[in-house]
């Protein structure tokens, strides 16, 4: 996982990531957008899977980012995964100048909306009529036209209940939140996907789990010791967000959410990770030395998730991504036929 870097880098920087040994690179956007970082990694890392991992919805027309998966989808030989969320009102009607109203049902309903776009891009006709988007023309000089791959997976990012059980009814995968610890994988994400699996008459195992983990790793202790600190510091940002709340609760630890926004409105950042105990750390985190990471992964997220995402190693030195990318390449080949 990575936010977007300027052009220019996100060749080099795919390239690195896929001779470490990663199958692929999740792109989240910030300040820049994940489509043109996408498209730069897959001409740098030829046959490295792309996914965004999330891109804003709302802003962009169904169309928009049918068109962009698509097309990204072609260039990578059909190794790109669109992943959509609908980040929160403040950025979506004040930085974005788009309309935010009922996200859920609306989100539900832009898949639905690109998912007919490809359709028509295949060369169905375009006819889709949901809440809120209507797309009915598209003839065939404004189609990019049929792809030699099969069509872009579109994934979602959801966190509780209603988002997930959407998901299984509509997506093709579900992005956790870096903070999804494996208890509330078994409490939420699997019988809300499952639910909604139903209702669209389709298996759960339809639905792939993409999961970020968040790890703690080192040869020696102060290694260690840096690794979790770096984990605090990242988790009591997640934790200042009241929607998130209830999975610290669900895990043993109520109230994490109320003091760390009590320090973070005190301007106390330091304070902030101070409230991730170690353990908060050994719930929300998988720990271990280099040769044993793996097994660690392998063993906590094993039948629970279909993809993992190694959180930390997107802003890790060349070194550790290297370290990072053995571990991946491990868990790759020692689950690929699982």
């Amino acid at each position: 996982m990575t936010f977007p870097k300027p052009l220019a880098e996100m060749g080099p920087a795919a390239a690195s990531a896929q001779r470490a040994g990663f199958d692929g690179m999740l792109l989240t956007e910030g300040g820049r957008t994940a489509f043109t970082a996408a498209a730069a990694a897959s001409l740098g890392a030829p046959g490295l899977e792309l996914s965004t991992g999330v891109a804003v919805a709302f802003p962009r027309s169904p169309m928009i980012a049918a068109q962009n998966a698509w097309e990204l989808n072609e260039v990578s030989g059909g190794r790109f995964r669109l992943g959509l969320g609908t980040q929160v009102r403040t950025h979506i009607v004040r930085r974005y100048g788009a309309e935010f109203e009922r996200p859920g049902p609306r989100l539900r309903d832009y898949v639905r909306a690109v998912k007919a776009c490809f359709a028509g891009f295949r060369g169905e006709p375009l006819d889709h009529h949901g809440d809120f988007y209507e797309l009915t023309f598209l003839n065939r000089q404004w189609s990019p036209g049929p792809l030699e791959v099969a069509d872009p997976k579109v994934d979602v990012a959801a966190v509780n209940p209603w988002m997930l059980t959407m998901a299984g009814e509509v997506a093709d995968g579900v992005h956790v939140h870096p903070i999804g610890e494996p208890g509330y994988l078994r409490r939420h994400v699997l019988p809300c996907l499952a639910e909604g699996a139903i209702r669209a008459n389709r298996s759960a195992g339809d639905v792939d789990v993409i999961v970020p983990v968040n790890t703690i790793v080192g040869d020696t202790d102060e290694q260690r010791e840096a690794s979790r600190e770096l984990a605090r510091a990242s988790l009591s940002f997640y934790g200042s967000t009241p929607n998130y709340a209830f999975i610290w609760d669900e895990a043993g630890f109520e109230g994490t959410t109320e003091r760390i926004r009590a320090k973070q409105k005190a301007g106390d950042f330091g304070g902030m990770a101070a409230e991730i105990t170690d353990d908060h750390l050994a719930a929300f985190c998988t720990e271990g030395d280099w040769n044993d990471l793996a097994d660690r992964l392998i063993e906590t997220y094993g039948g629970t998730a279909t993809r993992l995402v190694l959180y930390s190693a997107g802003t890790a030195d060349p070194d550790t991504l290297a370290r990072y990318g053995t571990v991946a390449a491990e868990i790759s080949a020692r689950t690929a036929t699982s």
